[in-house]
């Protein structure tokens, strides 16, 4: 998911170079969400982790 974000940042960087102000705002606003819902994704599957340790996990 961070992958999206980074290319969503890319296109808003090269937009805003080319002078397509519309463009580069909207990438960098999607960029951001993107962003930070995969930061949400990571706490709360720590937090999963961490309170349901690591006998639920199928590999061990």
């Amino acid at each position: 998911m961070l992958w999206w974000a980074l290319a969503f940042f890319v296109v808003a960087i090269i937009a805003a170079v080319l002078g397509f102000g519309t463009l580069a705002t909207a990438a960098a606003t999607i960029a951001q969400i993107v962003f930070y819902v995969a930061l949400a994704m990571l706490v709360i599957s720590l937090f999963v982790y961490l309170f349901r340790g690591a006998q639920g996990n199928a590999l061990t």
